[in-house]
């Protein structure tokens, strides 16, 4: 069970500010817990706090920040059951896939304490041309200062996780909201933070209301706005960000090949977890998937039967494979998009029945291309089968839209593969498995409409560092 009150963090202290955002136990419907709400005031302490340790904290030699991050891990696994637990109650994740987050949380927290100390630079030769005889060059990297933060509902530990842990690793202070369906776990990490001894204003961790948070966006002080979320909503919050950097990682609608001479239960194991895992609320969640029409039939005969299997219910039972959608109007939204596509000539192989936030594991075929569930980021568990001879035109059909996270293919070809990750316009595309896997220090964004830079600890420290040039001149005499 959750405490009954969890306050918020400002400047590294936890605060109690007088107002209170109620989370849901997602599939209860019943209340959970109550968590402080940072107004105005909260929000311009931790702002300004972070403006005031960013000097404090760049100078905090590397091997104390790997020290703080290592303290993370091991804390981390102290309180594994009670982290998978929350995650369980705020977000409604399947508890196998709650644990799985947490193991997720662990790996990005070592991954930064590693990097925090490979964070290098290089001497630069300059005595390329006569006028710079005598000129050495070196650069190193330095952090970017105060970072802004706002993580989704769908990972509360490990997105938040890819946000804080590279910004310790670069010495760089923050302040995150986190989403407002699911801040508890966000808040746990906060309670972990504030054992070690990070300088003043090292962090702050603020849920508010989304209303309240124009500062997170627009404050000059803040360096760098991180924001994981909707495309509507991110792309907006670029063109109000003024001079900071940007980092947005966005939606999708993943698709996956699976090719004539595929493994075909190996495909259908892989693809039935990259669609339904963590009930499809995943950005490189399996929405598209495309099928040779050599093999089409017994794919499609296999994701049928292995999604009719699939459990749904309580997120706390461990066989339960399907839980809740983060709220019945997301699920209301999805079995609208399912319904209008069977109006419009797709056929429904399985599922489609919703029950409060609840929906079934649903399979599609015939989905006219321009159908939402089709077209859209469907950010639930529904997938849309079709079938293809050509290869090529199964690349070109990925291609279409506006996103492009990840993609997956199943191939023996060599080179077929080497041709999709040529041709495919997506942040990453994934051989013999579906577009859902991911590793959590691999390099991990999208194109188009999915996003700008990109995520993982290596990459992120990039973003929250810059490069500072020292130019030396020899003298003669």
């Amino acid at each position: 069970m959750l405490q009954d009150k969890l306050p918020c963090y400002v400047a590294g202290r936890p605060t109690e500010t007088g107002e209170w955002l109620e989370v849901l136990d997602k599939y209860s419907g019943e209340p959970a817990t109550l968590v402080a709400l940072a107004g105005a005031a909260e929000i311009e302490a931790g702002i300004s706090a972070a403006a005031a340790a960013a000097g404090e904290l760049s100078r905090v030699p590397a091997f104390e920040r790997q020290r703080w991050l290592e303290h993370c891990v091991a804390r981390f696994r102290e309180r594994f059951d009670e982290l998978a637990q929350t995650l369980c109650i705020e977000a409604g994740k399947p508890i196998r896939d709650s644990r799985g987050e947490v193991n997720r949380l662990i790996d990005t927290f070592k991954s930064a304490a590693g990097e925090a100390v490979r964070i290098y630079g290089e001497v630069l030769p300059l005595d390329v041309t006569e006028r710079a005889r005598g000129y050495t060059g070196r650069w190193k990297r330095v952090p970017v200062g105060p970072c802004s933060f706002i993580s989704p509902f769908n990972f509360p530990l490990n997105l938040v996780a890819h946000k804080i842990a590279p910004a310790l690793a670069a010495g760089c202070p923050f302040i995150l909201k986190p989403a407002s369906f699911t801040p508890v776990g966000a808040l746990q990490i906060g309670e972990i933070l504030a054992e070690l001894d990070l300088p003043a204003g090292a962090f702050s961790i603020l849920p508010c209301h989304r209303t309240g948070a124009e500062a997170f966006t627009t404050d000059e002080r803040l360096k760098l706005l991180s924001f994981t979320g909707s495309p509507e909503v991110g792309w907006k919050l670029k063109a109000r960000a003024g001079k900071k950097k940007v980092v947005l990682e966005l939606g999708g609608n993943a698709a996956v090949i699976v090719d004539e001479d595929a493994d075909v239960k190996d495909a259908v194991e892989r693809i039935l977890i990259g669609a339904f895992y963590q009930s499809g609320q995943s950005c490189i969640g399996v929405q598209r998937i495309l099928v040779h029409e050599s093999l089409y039939s017994e794919v499609r005969d296999r994701l049928v039967a292995g999604t009719r299997g699939l459990k749904l219910g309580n997120p706390l039972e461990e066989d339960t494979v399907l839980g809740p959608l983060i709220s019945e109007k997301e699920a209301l939204r999805l079995e609208g998009w399912i319904t209008a596509a069977v109006a419009a000539g797709a056929r429904l192989l399985c599922g489609g029945t919703r029950r409060g936030a609840m929906l079934e594991g649903t399979l599609l075929e015939g989905v006219p291309r321009d159908a939402q569930v089709y077209a859209e980021e469907a950010f639930g568990p529904v997938a849309c089968l079709s079938s293809f001879s050509d290869f090529g035109k199964a690349l070109a059909e990925v291609n279409e839209g506006c996103f492009g996270l990840q993609a997956g293919v199943f191939t023996r070809d060599i080179y077929k593969a080497e041709r999709a990750f040529d041709e495919l316009e997506v942040g990453g595309v994934v051989i013999g498995d579906a577009p859902s896997w991911r590793v959590d220090h691999m390099p991990y964004g999208g194109v188009k409409d999915s996003g700008l830079g990109r995520e993982g600890i290596r990459w992120a420290i990039e973003d929250m560092t810059e490069v500072r040039l020292l130019v030396t001149r020899q003298l003669t005499n």
